[in-house]
Parts: C-alpha cells; structure tokens; sequence
C-alpha cells in the first residue's frame, strides 16, 4: 500500500510557510518560494508515495490530477502525467509556479510576448529531482513537452492558487491569446488526513513489545 504522509508532510509545511502571507497578496517573497522549494525537493527525492491512480496517462493528452486545495486557495499540488511524446500549448499560468519533477524527464521552453511572439533561450531538460520556478512577473509563458517518446513522465507542480479554476491563456503561434480554465482529470482526491494506520501500526507494535 502506498504510504502518501510525505504529500501530507508537504502540504502542512506549505501552508505553515503561507501563513506568514497576507491573504490579499497574490505574490509571496522570494524566501518563501525558496523555502517551499526546499520541502519540494524533499518531497520528489523519492518515487514511492504517489498513489497509482494519479500516475495514469491517457493515450491522447497529458493528463492534470489534483492532489490538495488549500481551503483558502493559497495554494494547490497536482500531478502532471505525460504520456510518450504529449506535450502542452503554449500556455501561462497567472500566478506563481513550482515544477519539481518526480518520473521520467520532460522539457520546458519559455516564449516571450515582444516585438514578436518567440521562443526564449533553450528548453530547460528537467530529470528527478530538479525543479523550475515560474513567475508572472518574470514570464510564465512556457510549453512543456515528455521528454521520451517510449514512457511516462511525471512531474509534481505547485501553485499559488487552485490552478484548475484560474482563468489562463494558450497562446497560437502568432502570440493570439485564447482563455481557458483547465479543471482537473480526477473527481476524487487522495485522503492524506486518515491516520488510522498510524494508529493501528503502533497498537500492534505495543502488543508485541
């Protein structure tokens, strides 16, 4: 059975640290990215606690499961499962972003709305255990695509908002912006607050002390 208390160890370490964000400020300092980054990179330094429901692909599109909405919607963690080959729109997000990738590889290109509507530098090559920052206001436009055409990839994200209800943009090769809001794959979400098991495990250790 998979154990998920390192996701539940990650979603109350984040809304410790947003704790000391007012709620009316849609931005959070540098520090407290930097720190939430950190249990990220804890988190993504093992593949075991993801539960399989939210690893599996669909054989047309990447596929966005959400694992936890804060309450306040300060935040929320979803995983992306990419299926060999699947790759985004160009797209952006509105607010402030984590990709700490978990399976696999995938690859990250960022556009740049200027004079023209155009690729930014090279694509960022994500493996296990490296993460990405996105920020509006540094540019958020980016397209993301599984790295292998013969497996999945996965990749865990975090946001500054319920990502599946914030109103964004795809972006057609000319820079025209069209809205979307993209909801989630999933109609149920992981029990990270039963701890039953927790409890029974230590009854059974005590029994046989």
């Amino acid at each position: 059975m998979t154990d998920i208390a390192p996701l539940r160890h990650f979603v109350s370490g984040v809304s410790e640290l947003l704790m000391t964000v007012p709620n009316d400020d849609a931005e959070v300092s540098p520090l407290v990215l930097q720190a939430i980054t950190l249990q990220l990179k804890r988190l993504i330094e093992h593949d075991d606690w993801l539960p399989e429901p939210f690893t599996r692909p669909h054989p047309q599109r990447y596929r966005q499961y959400l694992l936890y909405a804060d309450a306040l919607q300060r935040f929320s963690v979803v995983s992306f499962v990419w299926g060999p080959g699947q790759t985004t729109p160009v797209h952006d997000h509105g607010v402030w972003g984590l990709i700490g990738m978990l399976r696999g590889a995938e690859t990250s290109q960022r556009w740049t709305q200027g004079d023209t509507f155009s690729p930014v530098g090279d694509a960022t090559h994500l493996l296990p255990g490296d993460i990405e920052w996105l920020l509006p206001q540094e540019g958020d436009i980016h397209q993301v695509s599984n790295a292998f055409d013969d497996r999945v990839s996965i990749s865990i994200h975090v946001y500054g908002a319920n990502i599946g209800a914030v109103k964004r943009n795809v972006f057609d090769e000319t820079g025209q912006r069209k809205a979307f809001i993209s909801g989630y794959d999933n109609r149920f979400i992981p029990n990270l607050w039963d701890l039953s098991d927790n409890v029974v495990h230590a009854q059974e250790e005590t029994a046989h002390a």
